[in-house]
């Protein structure tokens, strides 16, 4: 990266992951499209108009982005860019709306209205000029170019440690190969679906090309300092510094939560505007205060400091502790950043700029290693971010139903393509069967029932797929090709990621 540099204190890591489940032509409001539409204006948008601007400015290695296929694919989908498209309008005509009901109101609610519509039109001459063909032209540059690092995942973001070996290798290379197509070539790291880890995992990655992942900060006994090749393998795991990690965001506190910052679940119902700021913890919505650009700029220049001087200081205790420069992850969703959190792109942006200035080293996953931060093998427990650092978010009790169900689900899947065999070309309806198994099989469905957050949706959502699968799998068993090929084609229209999924790769080798 470039930049004065006074002092070496050693390398900042910045990761963020993005990730949404497959919601095109599965609902819109208040789950669905609705989501998918909201992080793409308020996340994506802002987060690639920075990169692009701090690559002009001469900036590289800035961070490493994950970007899950199953995302990619509807970011490039021509549904998902036209129902963007008219969403962005959408968002420009309430803001106008609200210019009118708020027209006597509080200067704060007038001065909302009126960035909600400055904000609305920047995003869909950004839509129009740069993004209309998809995200992948608009992010191909940014890696060619070193910018950032680019890594991507298994196709659908399961949970890697309750899969199959069979589907679990599959899902992955599906999901790499799909990055090399849309982009170029294939990533060579990964984020592991939820950090998620079981013992004996890295060989498949290996096996697949990949080369580094990341896990959370307690799988390495907080050991983060240095990535470290696990087990056997040469494949490096990177983990997350939880103690500057958490200064952002963690279970309980973090920046967004600070009074002066947009608050996200405060709504204006008839503009759905969000008007308010945060005032309180547990400040009644009706009790809130208006928003204030002014004040929530003035946080934002607080909480970068105050994340500068807390990386600052940690990694000089890594160099008191070890006698060399040190590393410092802390990886996020990429939705936090504008998203959930309205001023996050700002903090951002004002964290990357002060970080070389304070002279910290800023890198992706990938320049960490070209500088030597690299220690001794080390074993692996099994592992996840998620309550715990265990796999109780998706193996505990409230979802022990999808569990069950996911089971039984590969063992019919893996029997439905053995039984099938390779005929020497393409079967449309047993890929289709693949894939629907695939989407049944997302991470995020047991995340969201455990998490109580659009519970109904993600059971609605899980049960939908394990029954489209279900139903091509018998016509299949009872050699009706013809009614499956035919069903195949009608769901494809709707659940049609990854165009280039070829079932025989799933069958025994």
């Amino acid at each position: 990266m470039t930049g004065g540099q006074p002092r070496d204190e050693g390398t900042f890591c910045l990761v963020l992951h993005s990730h949404l489940p497959w919601l095109a032509h599965h609902g819109a409001w208040p789950v669905g499209e609705e989501w998918l539409y909201q992080a793409w204006a308020h996340s994506y948008l802002p987060l690639i108009d920075l990169l692009q601007r701090l690559g002009e400015q001469g900036f590289r290695d800035v961070l490493t982005l994950g970007v899950t296929p199953v995302l990619a694919a509807q970011l490039d989908d021509p549904y998902s860019l036209r129902g963007f498209h008219d969403w962005l309008g959408n968002w420009r005509l309430r803001a106008e709306y609200a210019g009118t009901r708020w027209a006597r109101a509080e200067p704060e609610l007038r001065e909302l209205s009126a960035d909600e519509f400055r904000r609305a039109t920047w995003s869909i001459e950004r839509f129009e000029s740069t993004w209309r063909h998809g995200f992948s032209p608009v992010l191909r540059p940014l890696v060619d170019a070193g910018v950032i690092e680019l890594i991507g995942g298994p196709a659908t973001h399961p949970f890697q440690p309750l899969l199959d070996e069979r589907v679990r290798g599959f899902a992955l290379r599906t999901g790499l190969a799909d990055t090399a197509l849309r982009l170029g070539s294939a990533p060579e790291g990964i984020w592991a679906p939820e950090c998620g880890y079981a013992p004996g995992m890295e060989r498949d990655y290996a096996a697949a090309g990949v080369r580094r992942f990341l896990v959370d900060g307690p799988a390495l006994r907080g050991d983060t300092a240095r990535a470290h090749p696990v087990g056997s393998s040469d494949v490096l795991c990177f983990g997350r510094d939880l103690s500057v990690t958490y200064r952002v965001w963690s279970p309980k506190v973090g920046y967004p939560g600070d009074p002066a910052y947009r608050d996200f679940h405060t709504f204006d119902h008839p503009t759905g505007l969000k008007p308010s700021r945060v005032t309180g913890r547990d400040v009644a919505p009706e009790d809130k205060k208006p928003y204030e650009p002014t004040l929530a700029a003035q946080a934002v220049q607080r909480h970068a400091e105050d994340f500068v001087d807390t990386v600052v200081r940690r990694l000089r205790e890594l160099r008191d502790r070890d006698g060399r420069p040190g590393m410092v992850v802390a990886a996020y969703d990429t939705e936090l950043y504008g998203h959930w959190w309205h001023e996050g792109p700002a903090w951002l942006e004002a964290v990357l700029r002060a970080l070389p200035e304070a002279g910290v080293r800023v890198s992706s996953l990938r320049g960490a290693v070209a500088a030597g931060h690299v220690g001794e093998p080390i074993e692996l427990p099994a592992s996840s971010w998620g309550s715990g650092k265990d796999w109780r978010v998706w193996d505990g009790e409230q979802v022990a139903d999808l569990v069950a169900e996911n089971t039984a689900l590969q063992r019919e899947l893996l029997a439905a393509v053995d039984l099938a065999g390779d005929r020497g070309v393409r079967d449309t309806a047993l890929d289709q069967t693949v894939r629907e198994a695939l989407l049944a099989l997302s991470s995020d469905w047991a995340f969201m029932v455990t998490k109580d957050s659009a519970a109904d949706y993600a059971r609605h959502r899980a049960k939908v797929h394990g029954e489209r699968f279900a139903e091509l799998a018998a016509l299949l068993r009872a050699g009706r090709r013809d009614h499956a090929a035919a069903l195949a084609a009608e769901l494809r229209a709707v659940d049609g990621p990854f165009g280039h999924l070829d079932a025989r790769d799933l069958m025994r080798r």
